[in-house]
């Protein structure tokens, strides 16, 4: 009887699927399409001819003599080094998501835990913190940074994006955190652990899916930020977004903007990866912080 309450028509399951495969492919369409015309040269994937010539490399043929060219890769990378936005990338967003994870979930846990009024202000001040304009913040930070001669180096980037995603972090460690019974804490009180005890061997076992989650994210945000890192970075610092748009400020008119379009695949598919390593995680950890126990 439950199979028969469960089946679905043939044409609701007809009409489902073909508008998720619809979707599917209008959103992979942009990116997929990105990808392949970074292996040619600008006058096919620029083309205003036909899109036959990005798709079967006319030009590029008659340029390289293959269809297929990693030359926007080479001059992204090697003559216009892209590798240093990329290095100062990396940098950027593990010292902001190890920083902003660590006094998340630090807070997360107090609050969570606290019976103090003061609760409630302070995680109303963050959200308010977090909803303010990333350049209202910015504008706050320049002088202080000009005053003391280190504006342009990676540390005031840092500095910023902690600032703006500490907020976040705090609300989802305090959100999973309200969904582990107190049960947990006390029991290990109870065996004779400190609360700092408690903390770090009965409750982190069970939140590594929300610290994975907030983390990830926490990683995106400083990963993709444009306003901040092309605000307090001089050029030689620059990140890989800002370093993208340079190029198609000043490379577009020397005719080589196939390096940004080879930087761009470049950002993407790290990101592209990290999500699909980390989606177990990702799933688990946003179902837990959206039940209560």
């Amino acid at each position: 009887m439950a199979d028969a309450v469960n089946r679905r028509p043939p044409m609701v399951v007809f009409v489902a699927s073909g508008f998720v495969l619809l979707w599917l492919l209008i959103a992979a369409f942009p990116f997929a399409w990105t990808v392949w015309g970074s292996f040619k040269v600008q006058a096919d994937f620029f083309s205003r001819d036909t899109w036959w010539h990005a798709i079967l490399g006319t030009n590029t043929t008659r340029v390289t003599g293959d269809a297929f060219t990693g030359g926007g890769y080479y001059g992204a990378w090697v003559l216009t080094g892209f590798w240093r936005a990329a290095l100062s990338t990396a940098i950027v967003t593990v010292f902001v998501t190890v920083i902003s994870l660590t006094f998340g979930t630090l807070g997360g846990y107090a609050l969570a835990r606290s019976t103090h009024r003061y609760r409630f202000v302070i995680l109303v001040a963050a959200l308010f913190f977090r909803a303010m304009p990333e350049i209202t913040v910015v504008s706050g930070y320049l002088y202080p940074f000009f005053a003391l001669n280190i504006w342009g180096y990676l540390p005031t980037a840092i500095i910023v994006l902690v600032a703006l995603n500490q907020p976040f972090t705090l609300w989802m460690m305090y959100s999973f955190f309200q969904g582990i019974p107190r049960d947990l804490d006390e029991s290990a009180l109870v065996d004779g652990c400190t609360r700092f005890q408690a903390f770090r061997l009965a409750i982190v076992p069970v939140m590594w899916p929300g610290v994975i989650t907030t983390g990830l994210f926490s990683f995106l945000l400083a990963y993709n930020d444009f306003t901040v890192t092309g605000l307090v970075l001089n050029e030689n610092n620059q990140t890989m977004v800002p370093k993208i748009s340079s190029y198609l400020g000043q490379i577009q008119a020397q005719g080589n903007v196939m390096y940004a379009v080879a930087a761009v695949v470049s950002v993407a598919i790290p990101i592209f990866l990290l999500v699909m390593f980390f989606q177990r995680y990702l799933v688990s950890g946003l179902t837990a912080g959206a039940v209560k126990g």
